[in-house]
């Protein structure tokens, strides 16, 4: 009998950790205090089972926006143009976190949006590193269980295609969608780092996807995607210490690039940002 996805989903996300990472994890929920919720951690660090002198990437889940913050405009820019992202340095290692409520975080991973930032994340592996109870952590799983089926619907299905290629050309339609500084063939490569658990993945997450789902609407999702990265962008300026550094470091580390900033480029992330992006976009730096 095939797992269900929601049983495949609360295998993988309950998966031990480097105990730097449940380390982590505990000093980001300890910022924001009785609001944080659940802590998960994702991406390139996870796929490669390697956190030293990289980036790691959580996202924090609280229960709303006003309890999670001092300041009431980073609140409300939470909830206008989220998630919030901050960085953070804890046993000498360092990360960036994200920061959604549990509502967001749930229709975030469904199909009720076209932004795909969130449900391309959690469609890929991740892990539940640190929770407040036994009610945060269902939640957490029941949000995740959504991201898969709303990957794959989303792509649509093609007569004929192996569920493997599904994923990967699903992968690649998100990567589409937003300003990512990426080498060509990276969407593929998700996949391939990883392939039993995506064959394990594919039918359980096939049946979830609802009959009434609709695939389509690339061209508004990537009208959408790239626009919210920029404003994303644009409110990292003020939220983000060292925002500019960090977008070099990015881009240089995915796309090859060997970006140096100016002493008034760090000063000002955002016009350094504006200021990158056509030679970026030109070069094929970000697409």
């Amino acid at each position: 009998m095939t797992e269900s996805l929601r049983d495949l989903v609360e295998a993988e996300l309950s998966q031990p950790v480097d105990p730097r990472v449940a380390e982590m994890a505990a000093a980001i929920a300890s910022k924001h205090g009785e609001a944080s919720r659940a802590v998960l951690f994702y991406g390139s660090c996870l796929r490669q089972k390697q956190l030293d002198g990289l980036m790691l990437d959580f996202y924090l889940i609280v229960s709303d926006y006003r309890a999670a913050y001092g300041k009431r405009w980073l609140a409300a820019a939470n909830r206008l143009v989220p998630p919030n992202v901050f960085p953070i340095q804890h046993g000498g290692l360092a990360a960036k976190y994200a920061v959604l409520s549990e509502a967001d975080f749930h229709r975030l991973n469904g199909p009720e949006t076209r932004n795909v930032s969130v449900w391309a994340r959690f469609a890929q592996p991740s892990r539940l590193v640190w929770y407040k109870d036994e009610a945060a952590k269902r939640r957490a799983f029941d949000a995740v269980s959504r991201a898969a089926p709303t990957l794959l619907a989303a792509a649509g299905k093609i007569t004929g295609e192996a569920p493997l290629d599904w994923w990967r050309r699903a992968f690649a339609l998100t990567y589409s969608a937003e300003l990512r500084a990426e080498r060509a063939g990276r969407s593929g490569s998700v996949v391939d780092a990883d392939i039993e658990r995506y064959r394990r993945f594919s039918d359980p997450a096939i049946e979830a996807i609802p009959a009434d789902a609709r695939g389509g609407q690339w061209l508004l999702r990537r009208i959408e995607g790239k626009t919210l990265s920029v404003l994303r962008l644009a409110k990292a300026s003020a939220t983000y210490a060292g925002g500019a550094e960090y977008i070099a470091w990015k881009i240089n580390r995915h796309a090859g690039t060997d970006i140096e900033l100016k002493p008034w480029q760090k000063r000002h992330p955002l016009l350094a940002a504006i200021s990158l992006l056509p030679r970026l976009l030109k070069s094929g730096a970000i697409r």
